[in-house]
């Protein structure tokens, strides 16, 4: 590892406890202005999840404390009744379709994220994945915690034990399998995020809307590199949660997810077009092996801040 980024583990890497919340809140109200906080839950199909999460942070960070400003639930095009619950628990909710109508919107969790920017006002945004089981606020408070209370950190992601099932620290696949090889072999000055592609992460809006956000299953890696590239290393943090409980994929979506953060790091890298921007996987049949081919995320939002209707209402 870099002397760099051991100097940067021991300066920048934080547990939830270290920001007590009468600490946060009295960062917050010595500058308001700077200090409003968005949260949003990007939410397709997660009824049996997102009302919890919505819950306890309308509890924990809204009601016994003001900490968290707005609670915005995404809801990219959900069949069940993830709207219904989130909405009934305390959050606004927008759909997806009905963020910026001009621009058609695409599948994937990175569409969702980037339109967010355009309906919520926060100085500091923070997205929280909406299929967390046994849902802490620290999720939340950790993740705000230095950018209250540190003006030079830009952009903090959250660190966590992933258990698979019962089985201690075996979660994070794609983590394991594609992301840390990318950014140790590629970006090592990134080599200390213990969770690169971790859905719970805060920043704040002026570097969010400097950035592309690439539209799929890349999103966190992508914004993750960029911001390095932006503001620096010394900028981003990580803060220590605790454990993270989730629903796991399958292991054919893990290989389109895969496929979609190797893609992003290759762009990055080069900024060159893949041969062939697609990825075929393998289901048995009654007569065999059945190939199945699923087109890789190749789009890309640009930054916020170049959307005329993102510029207007900022002005306004």
């Amino acid at each position: 590892m870099l002397e760099e980024v051991e100097s940067w583990l021991a300066r920048r890497s934080w547990s939830a406890a270290d920001r007590p919340l009468d600490r946060l809140l009295a960062a917050k109200a010595r500058d308001p202005r700077r200090g409003s906080v968005s949260v949003v839950l990007p939410a397709l199909d997660e009824e049996a999840t997102v009302g919890e999460i919505v819950t306890t942070i309308r509890r924990e960070l809204m009601e016994k404390v003001q900490l968290v400003d707005e609670l915005v639930v995404i809801d990219s095009g959900s069949t069940d009744a993830t709207a219904k619950v989130a909405r009934e628990a305390g959050a606004r909710v927008v759909h997806r379709d009905d963020i910026l109508p001009r621009i058609p919107a695409v599948p994937g969790k990175g569409e969702v994220l980037w339109r967010s920017l355009l309906v919520t006002g926060g100085d500091i945004v923070c997205f929280v994945d909406a299929d967390l089981k046994e849902f802490s606020a620290d999720f939340v408070s950790g993740i705000v915690g230095p950018l209250l209370t540190d003006p030079d950190v830009r952009f903090v992601k959250a660190m966590y034990d992933r258990p698979l099932g019962d089985t201690a620290g075996q979660g994070g696949r794609v983590t394991e399998l594609v992301a840390r090889p990318l950014l140790n072999l590629h970006w090592p000055r990134l080599a200390g995020f213990v969770q690169p592609l971790g859905g719970e992460y805060a920043a704040r809006r002026s570097l969010l809307e400097q950035l592309p956000f690439p539209v799929g299953y890349g999103v966190e890696l992508g914004l993750l590199v960029d911001a390095l590239h932006t503001v620096g290393l010394d900028a981003l943090a990580q803060v220590d949660v605790g454990v993270r409980r989730h629903r796991h994929q399958d292991g054919q979506a893990l290989g389109r997810m895969a496929a979609a953060i190797y893609r992003t790091a290759q762009l990055r890298l080069s900024r060159g077009h893949l041969v062939r921007p697609s990825l075929t996987q393998f289901e048995r049949g009654e007569n065999g092996f059945v190939p199945r081919t699923h087109p890789v995320d190749t789009e890309e939002r640009p930054p916020m801040r170049e959307i005329e209707e993102y510029v207007s209402r900022r002005a306004a």
